[in-house]
């Protein structure tokens, strides 16, 4: 049996962890190659906790080369362009050739999109996180507007938990009131992929931390100078604290390549993640899945872009790649099951679960809030960021032991 090369573009979770089970499952004759373009990894699902100040910048990143398993070649590099007939990616500083590619680039945030939006602050990336963090500990009264510019964007759940956190922060500097925090979204409930129910509750959780929830707002512009926001058919909006979920869009790169869709992400089938192109998967975030249900009667319900998602992706795209190349059946698929902790505050987080690909529409459900589904997240953190080798097999054990008491779904 000839080697292969199996090349992965993007150290996000769903490239990390394909390189990883990969790297497991094949002989060392077999390449697994990684190319990300920053040396430093830092996870997602805490910039929430690094923008209320409960996490420090160095606590949730770790070089990219630590969370990968021995035999993983690391190339630290940004992909200039993909040549699908060559098998063949372009980096700024060499070629690297394939024999399976997975592309797992995520999305990018455009906030030039809209204008005035590139000037104020986001918790959607880790600088960004880092300086609404210090906006926010200056704060002492008014409004603040946490806005989602535009469908769709990752994490649906983040918004949420931004704002009811960005309430909290208030509350525990003793100005909760003299601070409204309001939710804005052209959305027309919380979450709607997760059905009506689960939107109540979340609504009933925003409220609960006087968070003003409201839905149906397409942001057009602002205008920094006046401080003021434009929505679509609504009255504008006037703040002195502005928050934005940027819009998002498919990486350039793959836009190039001819992989994408007229939206800008890349089609797949949503059981085995490949594209239409051979030995070629994507997943993650750059991805266009449709799940069943339609936001109107000609536009289709998407699934939503969430590491939750990706996580199980990749491990179904490494396994299926892994038993091509020793010559087995590929069984695994994808099943669309996927959960989130939402973050309250106090130490208090909701838990929604469920399949994304039930019928008719995706089964979600939302756990009453309570301090287990919090520290649920804070260990997967840790095991998220432990460096491989004992300790993260140690972390393993502990979290699918935790999970099993918690009733959260393992992933690992």
């Amino acid at each position: 049996m000839s080697g292969k090369t199996v090349l992965i573009l993007g150290g996000g979770v769903g490239g990390l962890v394909a390189a990883n089970e990969l790297r497991q499952r094949l002989p060392r004759e077999h390449r697994i190659v990684l190319v990300e373009k920053n040396a430093q990894h830092t996870f997602a699902p805490s910039f929430l906790w690094l923008m209320t100040g409960d996490r420090q910048p160095a606590r949730i990143t770790r070089e990219v080369r630590q969370l990968v398993r021995p035999g993983v070649e690391v190339v630290i590099d940004s992909a200039r362009a993909i040549d699908l007939a060559s098998q063949r990616v372009e980096t700024s500083a060499q070629t690297l050739n394939y024999d399976y590619l997975i592309v797992a680039l995520g999305a990018e945030l455009a906030p030039e999109a809209i204008p005035g939006l590139d000037t104020v602050h986001t918790f959607y990336t880790f600088e960004g996180a880092g300086k609404l963090r210090d906006a926010l500990r200056t704060f002492n009264s008014g409004q603040v507007a946490v806005v989602v510019s535009a469908l769709p964007y990752k994490c649906p759940g983040a918004p949420h938990e931004g704002a009811m956190l960005i309430a909290d922060s208030f509350r525990r500097r003793g100005i909760r009131d003299k601070v409204q925090v309001h939710l804005f979204t052209p959305e027309p409930q919380p979450m709607p992929v997760a059905g009506p129910t689960l939107g109540d509750a979340v609504k009933q959780m925003l409220a609960g931390k006087g968070v003003v929830f409201h839905p149906l707002h397409k942001l057009t512009a602002v205008n920094p100078t006046k401080c003021e926001l434009a929505f679509d058919g609504k009255e504008p909006f006037k703040y002195d604290l502005l928050v934005a979920i940027p819009p998002h869009r498919g990486p350039q790169l793959v836009r190039e390549a001819g992989l994408t869709n007229e939206a800008g992400w890349i089609p797949v089938d949503r059981a085995t993640l490949r594209t239409k192109y051979e030995n070629v998967h994507a997943l993650g975030d750059v991805t266009a899945i449709s799940i069943p249900g339609r936001w109107k009667p000609d536009v289709p319900m998407m699934l939503p872009k969430a590491g939750v998602f990706a996580h199980a992706q990749a491990q179904v795209v490494a396994r299926r790649i892994a038993a091509e190349i020793m010559g087995a059946p590929a069984k695994e698929t994808f099943c669309g099951e996927g959960y989130c902790m939402l973050e309250a505050g106090e130490d208090l987080a909701g838990f929604a679960f469920g399949n994304f690909f039930g019928e008719p529409s995706p089964q979600v459900k939302l756990r009453q809030m309570g301090r287990a589904w919090h520290w649920g997240k804070v260990l997967f953190e840790q095991w998220w960021l432990a460096p491989q080798g004992l300790k993260r097999e140690t972390l393993r054990l502990a979290l699918t032991l935790g999970s099993k008491g918690l009733g959260i779904p393992s992933v690992i």
